[in-house]
């Protein structure tokens, strides 16, 4: 949910131009990049209260104190609501979420330090002010009547529609937190091999990352609620995209699904307009009522992207988006694991056969199941848990061999180290959460706000 582009870009007069704006992601493997994501929940230490954007300890003081690191300002209506860097963002989800969106870096090595550096500084910052930050799939205690709402138009007008299309899409916005991780491809071909992968996949990366078991200070039943939110957030832009292992899938294919995808806004001169529920399609015609007559610029086609919300998302390269917000060691774990995966071709290839005859109800069995279940998911007369090695396995060899052919000198494969450890153990983040609260915890969440700072 980053910040809108500033420049107006070119006028869309052909859906060929979508196409190739898609297409024109496509780089040869020595180009390809690492871009991870994470998002936080920020609290007053004094009462772990989220943090309104207003006041002397409010977000928007966040925000302007950070900038002593080198950040820019980037303002809407007088508020700061974002933060630039070269090709790094510091951005804010509606309930007052603090995400970094990491720059495109070529290692894990440089992207897992790009995480340290941030969290030093937000730590440093947090001091000052007596906020602290921490990393959690769902928000564990606080109802969704307390969450303060950021002052970003999007937010206004995405909030104002999510009701008419679920029950959970408002926690989703204020009450979750993820980390991602967006990786390139080198052709149409590459691409879909890729999305297929990780699309079938997802689940077991959901199952690894599972950290959100509380909902308003007691167990929900789930391992990853947030995982279970997207489930009834809105059926028209969320999902596991069964089109994607169809044949002839490509990204003609996927414009065709973006642009049924209806609308939330279109950003002019500074401000929001209102567009929820219309059609792409009719604004492309000249016929969309809130501008009539206009027809869109390309950047309210890369506007429109971002506001479809699958398990894999595909703009000019692929988004990860099935893992539940951790601490650090996680944060740098989720890139290395679907690098592993993706960015070496015999591992590429492995996982493939690993999924390529799953079905569609097979793979919608794990969708529905592993946010309750976790590592424990039945699948095919094993479990999650069992297919999650073999996956690590894959994911290891492919950092092994990438590390050697690239010359990184220093192999990467030691970021997956904390995910083999759940995965042996068959205990997931929130398995270890889960037990604390019912044993030294004595049934209360308030002690996660200490123990799982950042």
């Amino acid at each position: 949910m980053s910040a809108p582009p500033k420049t107006r870009g070119e006028p869309i007069t052909d859906r060929r131009q979508l196409v190739a704006y898609m297409e024109s992601g496509s780089k040869p493997a020595q180009d390809w990049r690492i871009g991870t994501e994470h998002e936080k929940f920020a609290y007053r230490v004094s009462d772990n209260r989220p943090l309104p954007y207003d006041g002397p300890d409010g977000i928007g003081e966040l925000l302007k104190r950070l900038q002593r690191f080198g950040w820019d300002a980037v303002e809407e209506n007088g508020n700061i609501i974002a933060l630039t860097q070269g090709m790094a963002n510091i951005t804010l989800e509606p309930g007052g979420q603090v995400e970094l969106s990491g720059a495109p870096l070529e290692t894990l090595h440089q992207t897992c330090a790009e995480v340290h550096r941030h969290l030093r500084q937000v730590k440093e910052v947090g001091g000052e002010l007596g906020i602290a930050m921490m990393g959690l799939g769902f928000q564990p205690k606080w109802r969704r009547d307390e969450i303060p709402w950021m002052p970003k138009g999007r937010y206004k007008i995405m909030g104002d529609y999510m009701p008419k299309r679920g029950s959970l899409g408002l926690d989703m916005m204020t009450r979750t937190c993820t980390v991602q991780v967006n990786l390139d491809f080198a052709s149409e071909a590459d691409m879909v091999k890729k999305f297929r992968v990780s699309l079938a996949l997802q689940p077991i990366a959901t199952a690894l990352f599972a950290n959100s078991p509380f909902t308003e200070g007691k167990p929900n039943g789930f391992q990853s609620f947030r995982s279970h939110i997207w489930t009834d957030t809105d059926p028209d832009r969320t999902g596991d995209l069964p089109f994607v292992f169809e044949d002839g899938f490509g990204f003609e294919r996927y414009v065709d699904y973006l642009l049924d995808v209806p609308m939330y806004f279109v950003y002019r001169d500074g401000a929001y307009i209102d567009a929820a529920g219309l059609s792409f399609r009719d604004f492309m015609d000249g016929k969309l009522p809130v501008l009539p007559g206009e027809t869109p610029l390309i950047t309210d086609w890369a506007d429109h992207m971002t506001t479809s919300f699958p398990e894999v998302r595909l703009k000019k390269y692929l988004e990860m988006r099935g893992a539940d917000g951790g601490p650090w060691r996680r944060l740098c774990a989720l890139p290395a694991l679907w690098v592993g995966l993706l960015y070496d071709a015999q591992a590429l290839d492995a996982a493939w056969d690993l999924v390529k005859d799953w079905t569609t109800e097979e793979r919608a069995h794990l969708r529905a199941n592993v946010p309750r279940h976790g590592l424990r998911t039945t699948f095919r007369n094993r479990t999650v848990r069992e297919v999650a090695l073999e996956v690590l396995a894959i994911a290891r060899d492919g950092l092994v061999r990438r590390a050697r052919n690239d010359n990184w000198g220093d192999d990467e494969s030691h970021f997956l180290d904390t995910l083999v450890s759940i995965a042996e153990s068959g205990e997931t983040p929130a398995d270890e959460l889960l037990a604390k609260f019912n044993g030294p915890w004595g049934g209360s969440v308030d002690p996660v706000f200490k123990e799982y700072a950042y």
